[in-house]
């Protein structure tokens, strides 16, 4: 066990098992105390490597992440403390594993639960080897304004309340972390504050003791006086009470047990700690202060006397010149984290980012303002939530239906068109499925698959316009556009496209009005006067059809229906449809284990 000062302004710690929280608290009371170095050197996330980002003050910086505990202690050999917040079941072994490394030289462990034999062996490899165990079940420890453990002294109102951003003169220990917080805040309002505050844990085996710090407390020359909490159960005070009679101690004592309630109540209580249960009259309360009374330590009469007696002993210090109280001083502003102060009103922000399709606060997620279960109780399918993603509200069924059914119809068309050959191509090299998907998803445009919202867009504006069939053709072909929607490399006039056939028998059954689905007719009509495969292809059938969904549901505006033309929310369904087959191109390569593709000689011409 160390026998003086365990902290100071440049000790640096180790993090195991990142927590946002108290590290940043941590990092705030750095900036607090007006350090030059943050006092967390290194982060330990086993399994994750790389930075977090953190602020020390007003400034954001990188602590290093680190997988292993060794690694992590080879990146800062200057940092002596680790501080571990492994759950109960896996604290013990990275603690020894800490314990084991040169250049660490104070472990703290924070879970409860530890087993006690695991607490044990802990206990006697740190003290075979001078270093010291805070823990477990601890919020860890403070030497003000240098250094504190994780959550020690709660927030940073209560640090300031407390004065830890500045050194006094008390040195304090306790079992109780919680009780810790409050005594800090009652010493600093009875004398100058504390020197250094150790938290040991309520577990029945401490790695380290009251007695311990006592009696490292009275070899650093700035505690001038020691303020003690102990409580009903173990026998841990006493150690202290033989210490103080051997007069290995000498500066005053300011000592309770706490627990003397106990008495009160007719059969053994467990209190809040695994060692708050007292096991026989020398381990109750009362024993306790009455043992350290004699031993000389200031016991007062009661709790609420406590302060009292820290006061008294102070004041008695500081008459006889021992104590010269400390010269106060103004701590820094904290500067507020931005979400914090949004909510408290202190200050406004402009937001990066605009959303009116979906929302994931509160309890559930929402599309379009519909409950997920709602979505799923009422039945939903695939087309209802792309008319809650994509249109913001909740078509009729038919329209829905109609939208599912474009989707099943352009899933796939073999694998020999564009898409489903690069996606083919790409699979065979061993790329992975997004890679696979994308390269197939590039090839949509113009001239495969994505035709849709340029045949809606031509058809609805001459239609619009008034146009004939024979206009629009004409004028099409005077401007040198070919008309989307119109023309196969298969399908013929006398060999139409089924998927076609299918979606206008829907329509025709199902729609309110088919208009623009008429004038794509009366378009395939003139053309396949020109030639035989210029008939209205799925690209056209799909545009025009939803032109009729959007005009004739009577749910959008013509500025709406210009809109969604004009955005591609059209290709957008060749694009949702056709990824269902690119992703089936890539499985089905996979599966077989089709080895790198590579085009066949006799299929190219090779020409000067």
């Amino acid at each position: 066990m160390a026998t003086g000062q365990l902290f100071s302004r440049t000790t640096q710690a180790l993090f195991y098992n990142y927590k946002q929280l108290p590290i940043q608290r941590m990092l705030d009371f750095d900036f607090l105390c007006g350090r030059e170095t943050p006092s967390v050197a290194g982060i330990i996330n086993p399994g994750s490597e790389g930075f977090q980002k953190l602020f020390f003050g007003q400034e954001e910086i990188a602590i290093p992440v680190h997988s292993t505990i060794e690694a992590a202690s080879a990146a800062h050999p200057t940092a002596d403390v680790f501080i571990n917040f492994a759950s109960f079941r896996s604290a013990a072994a990275s603690s020894m594993a800490a314990l084991k490394q040169p250049t660490i030289r104070v472990v703290a462990i924070i879970a409860e639960g530890v087993p006690e034999a695991d607490t044990k062996q802990l206990i006697t490899y740190a003290r075979l080897n001078n270093k010291v165990v805070i823990g477990p079940a601890t919020v860890g420890g403070i030497q003000a304004g240098a250094f504190k453990i994780g959550d020690t002294a709660g927030t940073i109102d209560n640090i300031i309340q407390s004065k830890l951003y500045r050194p006094g003169s008390v040195g304090f220990v306790s079992k109780s972390g919680g009780m810790s917080n409050e005594l800090y805040n009652t010493i600093a309002r009875v004398t100058d504050g504390i020197y250094e505050g150790i938290a040991i844990g309520g577990d029945v085996f401490p790695g380290s003791t009251l007695s311990d710090h006592v009696l490292r407390f009275n070899n650093i020359p700035q505690v001038k006086m020691v303020v003690v909490l102990g409580e009903l159960g173990g026998r841990d005070e006493y150690s202290l009470v033989e210490a103080l009679k051997q007069g290995k101690i000498n500066k005053p004592v300011v000592a309770w047990v706490s627990g003397t309630c106990a008495r009160l109540f007719k059969s053994e209580v467990q209190f809040g700690h695994a060692g708050a249960k007292s096991g026989g009259e020398m381990e109750s309360a009362q024993a306790k202060n009455q043992a350290l009374r004699e031993a000389g330590a200031v016991v007062p009469t009661s709790y609420e006397a406590f302060e009292t007696a820290i006061k008294e002993t102070f004041e008695k210090l500081h008459e006889e010149g021992k104590i010269t109280p400390v010269k106060e001083v103004t701590p820094p502003q904290i500067p507020e984290d931005l979400n914090s102060a949004i909510k408290s009103g202190k200050v406004r922000a402009p937001t990066h980012i605009i959303s009116t399709i979906s929302d994931e606060r509160g309890e559930e997620p929402c599309y379009a303002g519909v409950p997920m279960s709602s979505i799923v109780e009422q039945g939903y399918g695939v087309g209802d939530v792309i008319s809650l993603l994509w249109f913001k509200r909740s078509l009729p069924r038919y329209c829905t239906h109609f939208i599912e059914i474009c989707i099943m119809l352009c899933a796939d068309h073999g694998p020999c068109v564009s898409g489903a050959h690069n996606t083919i191509v790409t699979a065979r090299a061993g790329k992975d499925l997004v890679s696979c998907l994308v390269s197939g998803l590039l090839t949509i445009g113009p001239r495969f698959g994505g035709a849709i919202d340029d045949a809606a867009r031509y058809f609805k504006d001459a239609y619009d316009r008034g146009l004939t069939a024979y206009e629009f053709v004409e004028g099409m072909k005077k401007k040198g556009i070919r008309v989307p929607g119109i023309g196969h490399r298969i399908k013929r006039g006398d060999h139409r496209d089924n998927r076609v056939e299918l979606l206008q028998q829907f329509a025709r059954t199902h729609f309110p009005s088919v208009k623009y689905m008429e004038f794509a007719v009366q378009v395939e009509t003139y053309t396949l006067t020109k030639a035989n495969n210029l008939v209205l292809n799925v690209d056209g059938a799909i545009g025009s059809l939803f032109l009729d969904l959007l005009a004739g549901s009577g749910m959008f505006t013509k500025q709406e229906i210009d809109e969604i033309v004009q955005i591609g929310y059209l290709n957008g369904l060749f694009v949702l449809a056709r990824s269902i087959g690119l992703i089936g191109h890539t499985f089905d390569q996979k599966r077989l284990k089709q080895p790198l593709y590579r085009h066949p000689w006799e299929d190219v011409l090779y020409t000067k």
